[in-house]
């Protein structure tokens, strides 16, 4: 796992500021996104390895989000916090990233999708601590973390909770009354990432039931609200590091929450898969698993040139 000293941390300068020694800061970052670069496609040959062997689908959903937990988990969270998969159909990508930190060995989830598998097809309840529940039936997620991060604060505890929702979860009226809560009661414990890859089960979003303008409506809820390219290292970092910043500044009396969107493609990286309604629900036959692994290879090789290159 990457230290959180790797990255400029809460108490200390964030990525972007310039500073005596910028050519070795420059170099340290470089070669902390091309360690993150690495972790992504360990990631994601792992999931696309168990979605093939099950015949599984929900591909694109794991795909649009793999960036970010992998930023979540080793360049942001730190070992006491918690972090909710509220969009549960993505969990195979959750599965990856766990046995990617060591939590779980990567054999524990050759049985995904199984008979009597721990590693079920949605997230399971009470069978790994780092999965404290089910989120199968999507929509409750934000209202998880809101009891928890109130339950800490009552308590004392420094801890902080990390919720991903889909946007499509957004339909469901337990977000938004979650919502609503967390900045009713200033919970700045929570962090909100919602994946905006703007499709769900049954079209596009804007379709099915419209968001936009998304970020003013979460605004008008209460939230400060930062927007990244969740597929882009640099840009989820910048956005980490403007929560840290609007976090410290606030007077704790007017404290509003803060609220990530990110913008992603559902299927992300794999031209045939990238941004339809079929990524959500079609496993992969032999051909597209090559094509798949062949170009995500070469997207990784870009990316890691692209940043010593940079560098």
């Amino acid at each position: 796992m990457l230290e959180l000293s790797d990255f400029a941390g809460e108490n200390e300068q964030p990525v972007t500021d310039s500073h005596p020694s910028r050519r070795m800061k420059q170099q340290d970052r470089t070669a902390a996104y091309v360690k993150l670069e690495e972790q992504v496609f360990s990631v994601k040959k792992r999931f696309l390895a168990m979605y093939k062997k099950a015949h599984a689908g929900h591909i694109g959903s794991s795909l649009s989000c793999a960036e970010i937990l992998v930023f979540l988990q080793f360049a942001w969270m730190r070992d006491d916090d918690t972090f909710i998969l509220s969009k549960g159909q993505a969990v195979a990508a959750l599965y990856s990233l766990l046995a990617e930190a060591n939590v779980l060995h990567p054999s524990q989830i050759d049985s995904f999708y199984e008979e009597g598998t721990r590693f079920p097809a949605l997230p399971p309840f009470n069978a790994i601590k780092e999965i404290p529940f089910a989120t199968g039936s999507l929509g409750h997620g934000l209202s998880l973390c809101a009891g928890m991060a109130l339950g800490a604060i009552l308590n004392r505890h420094e801890r902080r909770f990390f919720c991903l929702t889909s946007d499509g979860e957004l339909n469901e009226g337990s977000v938004w009354e979650a919502a609503l809560f967390v900045a009713h009661r200033k919970l700045t414990n929570v962090v909100w990432l919602i994946d905006r890859n703007r499709i769900q089960g049954i079209g596009r979003t804007e379709e099915v039931m419209a968001l936009e303008p998304l970020d003013a409506k979460l605004r008008a809820f209460g939230f400060r609200v930062v927007v990244a390219d969740g597929h882009d290292f640099a840009s989820l970092l910048a956005a980490r590091d403007e929560c840290t910043r609007v976090l410290a500044a606030q007077d704790p009396s007017v404290a509003r929450p803060v609220a990530i969107i990110a913008n992603t493609f559902k299927g992300h990286g794999i031209r045939y898969m990238q941004d339809t309604v079929d990524s959500h629900y079609l496993p992969m036959d032999d051909a597209q698993y090559e094509q798949a692994l062949a170009e995500l290879t070469d997207a990784h090789g870009a990316a890691v040139r692209g940043y010593r290159n940079a560098g």
